[in-house]
C-alpha cells in the first residue's frame, strides 16, 4: 500500500489552503452553490482531473485505478453554507452578508478536494474506482436523496462510502470513530390542536385550545423521560406555538411544530405512531381534536462495523493515541444518513478544538478551524480509502 506517498507535499498544502480560504470567503447556502459548482470545477480542470455535473450544482469525479478491476468507493463532502452573519475575524472572512460556512462544509470540500488529486497522481498504483461526491444542499432536507435519485451511486455500483465531519468538541488533529449510530435522525412534526372558541368571561362555554396544548407540552416531557427507554435516545423538541388573537379570546386552534430525534430506524417509526396517539389522546380527553403530521428529515447515520474497523486501522496506524472511540452518537443530524442506508459506510469526526479555548460549536457565527486540519483530513481518508481498495487485513 502507498504510504509515505499519500502524505501531503508542501506544495499541496499551500494550493489546499488558498482553495479553503476562496471557498470560506464565497459560501452560498443551499442549492445556490453555482459559483461553489465552477471553483470546484476549476480546480478540477486546472488538475486534469474529469468529471461530470450532477443536477445544478452537484459534481461527481471517477478515479479508475491503473491496475485493474476492485472495489468502488464513494467519498461525500457537502459544499452549502448557512444563514449566519460571520463574526470570526478572519482576513478571508465571507464576503457574502448573511451568509456564512459555519459548519465547516468549506473544509470538507477542500479535503475531498485534496484526496482526489492525491489519488489521481498515484492511480497507477491502485486497483478498483474512488468516486468523489460533492453534494449541495445538505443543510436543507432531501438533498442527499435527490443526488441518490439522480444515480450517483450506480454506474457502477458504489460498494462502500466515507464521510467526515470536522468537529471542534475534539482537540485539533484528533479523529474520532464510532460503531453503529452516530448520528440521530431528524423529522419534522406540526399538531394542530382544534378546540372551540369563546369568550374569555365564560370558559365554560369553550374548549380552550392553549390548555389543551399546555396539556400536550408537558405529556410530550413525561413520554421523554418516562416512557421511552432512557438508553435509546429520544429528542422531542417543540420550537413554535402559534395560537390565540387576543388576552380576551378562548383560543379556538393552536398549532405546535418542532422536531423529533432518534438513533435507530425502529424508534423512529415507535415515536411516530405512539406521539400521534398521545396527542389525539390528550386533546380528546378535554373536548378538543388533534391533527398530528409528520415531515421525515434525515435518517440516522449508522456505521457499517467493517468499514469502521479499517479507518479505525488506518488512523492509528498512523496518528496512534490521537485516535478516540466515541462513547456516544450526537442527536444531530446529517444526511449522509440517506446513503449510509443504501451503501456500508463509515462517517467519523475530525477533530479542530483549539486548546486553552473555549468550545465555539457548529452554526456558531464564531466557528472557525485552523488550516492545518486539512492535510491530516485527506492524509487519513486517502489512507482509509487504500486499505479498503486492498482489502487489507481489518483491526
Amino acid at each position: 500500500m502507498l504510504r509515505k506517498e499519500v502524505e501531503v507535499a508542501p506544495e499541496l498544502e499551500r494550493k489546499l489552503k488558498e482553495i479553503r480560504h476562496y471557498l470560506h470567503q464565497y459560501p452560498e447556502l443551499s442549492f445556490q452553490e453555482f459559483q461553489t459548482s465552477e471553483f470546484i470545477a476549476s480546480c478540477l480542470d486546472d488538475w486534469g482531473i474529469a468529471y461530470r455535473r450532477v443536477g445544478e450544482t452537484g459534481i461527481v469525479v471517477d478515479i479508475i485505478g491503473g491496475k485493474g478491476e476492485g472495489p468502488h468507493i464513494a467519498i461525500r463532502a457537502d459544499i452549502d453554507a448557512l444563514p449566519i452573519e460571520e463574526k470570526t475575524g478572519l482576513s478571508f472572512a465571507s464576503c457574502h452578508p448573511g451568509v456564512m460556512h459555519a459548519c465547516g462544509h468549506d473544509g470538507h470540500t477542500t479535503i475531498l478536494l485534496g484526496v482526489i488529486y492525491q489519488l489521481h497522481q498515484h492511480r497507477g498504483q491502485w486497483n478498483g474506482r474512488v468516486r468523489g461526491i460533492f453534494q449541495p444542499g445538505e443543510e436543507a432536507d432531501g438533498a442527499a436523496l435527490r443526488m441518490i435519485e439522480q444515480g450517483v451511486l450506480e454506474q457502477p455500483r458504489v460498494d462502500q462510502m466515507l464521510a467526515l465531519h470536522l468537529w471542534p468538541h475534539l482537540p485539533h488533529g484528533t479523529i474520532g470513530v464510532r460503531y453503529g449510530a452516530v448520528t440521530a435522525s431528524c423529522d419534522d412534526f406540526e399538531f394542530e390542536i382544534q378546540g372551540k372558541g369563546g369568550h374569555s368571561a365564560r370558559p365554560h362555554q369553550s374548549i380552550d385550545a392553549i390548555m389543551i396544548s399546555a396539556q400536550i407540552l408537558q405529556a410530550l416531557s413525561f413520554y421523554v423521560t418516562k416512557a421511552n427507554n432512557p438508553v435509546d435516545p429520544v429528542v422531542v423538541h417543540v420550537g413554535v406555538i402559534e395560537g390565540g388573537s387576543a388576552s380576551n379570546v378562548v383560543a379556538d386552534r393552536v398549532v405546535l411544530k418542532g422536531t423529533v430525534r432518534s438513533v435507530s430506524q425502529a424508534t423512529r417509526t415507535k415515536i411516530k405512531k405512539e406521539l400521534t396517539q398521545l396527542v389525539e389522546n390528550v386533546a380528546k380527553t378535554h373536548g378538543g381534536n388533534a391533527c398530528v403530521t409528520f415531515t421525515d428529515g434525515h435518517p440516522p447515520v449508522i456505521n457499517d462495523e467493517e468499514i469502521t474497523k479499517t479507518l479505525e486501522k488506518s488512523a492509528r496506524e498512523w496518528l496512534g493515541e490521537s485516535v478516540h472511540i466515541l462513547k456516544e452518537p450526537s442527536m444531530g443530524a446529517d444526511d449522509f444518513g440517506a446513503f449510509a442506508e443504501r451503501v456500508p459506510s463509515t462517517y467519523f469526526r475530525l477533530g479542530v478544538g483549539k486548546a486553552g479555548s473555549p468550545v465555539v460549536d457548529l452554526h456558531h457565527p464564531g466557528f472557525q478551524f485552523d488550516d492545518t486540519i486539512i492535510p491530516i483530513g485527506v492524509t487519513l481518508v486517502t489512507r482509509t480509502v487504500l486499505k479498503l481498495i486492498n482489502n487489507e487485513e481489518r483491526a
